[in-house]
């Protein structure tokens, strides 16, 4: 068998066929009009998106409602009971009956050191219809309590008065700042005879008086926020 000789040319190729054309893509159909959302499911989703707006608001009024409810508990720690006037000589005088309970932060500062300073606040006006009503007199009451960590004593001091009192508790001194009786209030030749006057007196913490890094913590806490309602009541000398 012989083989073909190396020099042999090869066959040449024949002219290769021309690519044909590439047929056009078809035009994209366009799309239909949307149809439009029906009344219902326009419904719902003004719904969806009226809850997922209204959670945040409602969670916050939650939040708020028992702040509230947490101040006016708080609110309550002095009780105004009564209060009214009566004639003493040449002047009208004050009794009136609150009811004190200190929160445990004042309890606190005052056995670390911290006098608390409260103020017994009495306003008496006579009514006018063709004007406003005239401030007859205003008169304010202190109290300072304060501890003595050697004696373990609770002391009382009324004004500006060197007179003072020890007690073995804190609710006993409570109970003496809570009881007012024979405060003079009025002269009884500043007021008309048969006339109307409207009294009113109430019992506070004087922060004004507190220590002022106290001063600043009462802006910002409930606890340092005590004081009773407004007493109100009218009288007639």
């Amino acid at each position: 068998m012989r083989l073909p000789s190396p020099s042999a040319h090869l066959a040449p190729l024949g002219p290769l066929a021309p690519l044909g054309t590439i047929a056009p893509l078809g035009t994209i159909a366009p799309l239909g009009p949307i149809a439009p959302i029906g009344p219902l499911a326009r419904l719902v989703h003004a719904l969806t998106v009226l809850v997922a707006v209204a959670a945040p608001l409602v969670a916050a009024l939650a939040i708020l409602m028992a702040s509230a409810a947490v101040t006016t508990t708080r609110a309550d720690t002095i009780l105004a009971r009564s209060a009214e006037l009566r004639l003493e000589e040449d002047w009208y005088v004050l009794d009136a009956d609150f009811e004190l309970m200190l929160n445990p932060t004042l309890e606190e500062a005052v056995g670390r050191g911290v006098p608390l300073y409260f103020a017994i606040e009495f306003e008496l006006q006579r009514p006018r219809w063709y004007w406003l009503d005239e401030t007859v007199t205003q008169v304010s009451f202190s109290y300072r309590l304060s501890y003595n960590a050697l004696t373990r004593l609770y002391r009382l001091s009324s004004g500006t008065s060197a007179f003072y009192q020890n007690f073995a508790t804190i609710e006993e001194a409570q109970r003496v700042i809570s009881r007012v009786r024979g405060r003079k209030v009025v002269e009884k030749a500043s007021l008309f005879k048969g006339w109307r006057y409207d009294a009113a007196a109430r019992l506070r913490l004087d922060t004004a008086q507190l220590p002022k890094p106290f001063q600043i913590s009462a802006l910002t806490s409930r606890d340092w926020n005590l004081q009773s309602e407004w007493l109100r009541w009218s009288f007639v000398p």
